[in-house]
């Protein structure tokens, strides 16, 4: 088994990072000046994370959180749980098809979440990505934030993408596979340079009055 990296588990481990982020990359300085403080954004781990990010996927964050409330009331948050009814059930919740299905399969995983604790980061991702319904992004957003990895990226995220576009004055959004090659030189605090990057997207669009 590989090499467990550093965990952020406090708002200092988070300015750890963002001290040697300005060092190594100055460009990011901006973005941290003008941000202030990086947000911890630590989150539980466990199933129910996980079944929250597959309700979350592709609709809007109160329509996800009626949906969620549906199925805490119904008690359908754990794995036996969901595993002791079948999909028509968990439709009925609010779930689409599609999402019931995920749901079931992420159940019938059975991931030992302790262990995923334990794991170096390239394989909590694989274990997690193997289930259907759990993409890159939605694995390295737990690793990064559920497990405080220090050292993990979400290049797929859009946000991410039009905020180096930003930052860094490119021409163009860098696709997935060029910023995350670009992230290599962010190491080992990849996971801090996604913060300021979020941090800096939120400023920027703010300052154009589009959020």
């Amino acid at each position: 088994m590989g090499e467990l990296g550093r965990i952020i588990e406090t708002d200092a481990c988070v300015a750890e990072g963002a001290d040697w982020l300005r060092r190594a990359d100055p460009r990011f300085a901006p973005a941290l000046d003008a941000c202030g403080p990086l947000p911890l954004r630590r989150r539980p781990d466990g199933f129910a994370q996980l079944l929250s990010a597959i309700v979350s996927q592709q609709v809007s964050v109160a329509s996800a959180a009626a949906i969620w409330a549906r199925l805490q009331a119904a008690g359908m948050v754990t794995p036996e749980a969901i595993r002791a009814v079948d999909e028509s059930a968990l439709r009925d919740l609010g779930l689409s098809r599609q999402k019931a299905a995920y749901a079931g399969a992420l159940a019938a995983a059975e991931i030992d979440f302790a262990a995923l604790r334990r794991m170096p980061d390239a394989e909590v991702i694989a274990t997690l990505v193997a289930v259907r319904g759990i993409g890159v992004w939605t694995a390295e957003i737990y690793a990064m934030f559920s497990l405080g990895r220090a050292d993990v990226f979400a290049p797929g995220d859009l946000a991410l993408q039009e905020s180096a576009r930003l930052l860094f004055g490119l021409e163009d959004r860098p696709k997935e596979r060029a910023l995350r090659q670009m992230a290599e030189a962010w190491s080992p605090w990849r996971s801090v340079a996604a913060r300021a990057l979020w941090a800096y997207y939120r400023h920027a669009k703010a300052r154009e009055g589009i959020l």
